[in-house]
């Protein structure tokens, strides 16, 4: 278990208290990835815990679409060779108030190695209706609406 896992409850409330004083609300984007087998693209962080979908928090100055782009990179490698396709916009409220997080399906793409050491310990790719015990409970509910073409759930 890594360093940053192990103390995730204690450092998760330092960061969260600086995202709010330096951002009055966050927003967040996730990259729904999938290969010609339709699986699904999933990273485990170093920081937090279970399976999630590529992503991250939007920086000031950025478009949610370029924050997707820059994260696909930076944690699986990913590039983008098509326009992203935003899916929708959920509250994350009951993770972290004030913030959302808007889901994108990446059309076409190709893979290199990823930009950023040290943030993701794992990259797998699963199918839909066979993701890991450990994927979060968004992402199994984004996946199914995405997918499967569930209604979406306003919340994260």
């Amino acid at each position: 278990m890594s360093f940053r896992l192990r103390f995730e409850r204690l450092i998760r409330p330092v960061y969260q208290a600086y995202s709010r004083r330096s951002r009055g609300m966050t927003l967040g984007v996730r990259g729904l990835v999938q290969d010609g087998e339709r699986r699904v693209l999933l990273v485990r962080h170093t920081y937090s815990r279970g399976w999630h979908m590529p992503g991250g928090g939007v920086e000031r100055g950025e478009t949610a679409a370029d924050a997707m782009t820059r994260e696909l990179l930076e944690e699986a490698g990913v590039t983008a060779t098509a326009p992203l396709q935003m899916v929708s916009i959920h509250s994350a409220e009951a993770h972290f108030r004030g913030d959302h997080i808007v889901l994108f399906r990446v059309p076409a793409w190709e893979i290199g190695p990823p930009t950023q050491t040290g943030e993701i310990a794992e990259i797998g790719w699963f199918a839909p209706d066979a993701l890991p015990d450990a994927a979060t409970t968004g992402t199994r509910a984004r996946v199914a609406e995405a997918v499967f073409g569930r209604l979406p759930h306003a919340h994260w």
